[in-house]
């Protein structure tokens, strides 16, 4: 069977050259009009029953090269619980080994944080007592940058994830950071009398949903 690889979805980044047997060569896409790149994800169907080599061969030019060495990529066959791929570094390729149980797997980077889980969030956190929303404008690809506050406190504290899109996992902390700031936790209460919160937790939403790793759509 023929095995399919493809990055057109939220956050999707990857090229394919070349698809040989059990083997796929494969290269990261530069950021919109810059040289800039690390960020990939991308999915992987028609592969049930074989062990397939995943080679991104321009891993070595990547922003920070340095940061392949023990680096595993992410894998998951249901886009939820996301675990560590038997992944190598060596001259320049990152290769990625997997033994797929599942018709489709996808893999990244690191963990994505989906632009439709940021809505999710922003929904169920504006929906809490104390909490106010604004939008704070519109990116160059018309989506909303979106800012929650809570608390009364004078001091003002303002925390903002994801200046670099392809650091998903900032999201994550910000996700569990507003769960805890609008719970009824007796710290997370005396915080919210303390000091006034506002979170942006998604400074680039453009580049979150294009696979960028560094820079927006302009």
């Amino acid at each position: 069977m023929t095995i399919h690889i493809n990055a057109a979805f939220d956050s999707g980044n990857i090229r394919v050259l070349t698809v040989e047997g059990d083997r796929a060569d494969l290269e990261i896409v530069t950021d919109h009009l810059s040289d800039f790149y690390q960020w990939f994800h991308f999915r992987v169907a028609g592969a049930k029953g074989r062990t397939l080599t995943l080679r991104i061969l321009n891993a070595g030019g990547s922003a920070y090269p340095d940061g392949w060495p023990g680096y595993k990529a992410r894998v998951s066959a249901d886009r939820a619980a996301w675990r560590l791929a038997d992944t190598n570094y060596a001259e320049g390729v990152l290769t990625i080994t997997h033994a797929f149980d599942s018709d489709v797997a996808w893999f990244a980077y690191f963990a994505p944080y989906s632009m439709e889980r940021h809505h999710d969030l922003v929904s169920r956190i504006a929906l809490q007592p104390g909490v106010t929303h604004r939008e704070l404008g519109a990116t160059l690809d018309g989506q909303p940058i979106d800012l929650l506050s809570m608390g009364t406190g004078a001091k003002q504290v303002w925390i903002y994830a994801r200046q670099h899109p392809g650091e998903s996992m900032a999201e994550w902390w910000a996700e569990g950071a507003l769960e805890y700031l609008t719970s009824g936790n007796v710290t997370a209460t005396a915080l919210r009398e303390k000091a006034t919160f506002h979170v942006v937790p998604n400074m680039n939403p453009d580049g979150s949903r294009r696979g960028h790793l560094r820079t927006n759509a302009a």
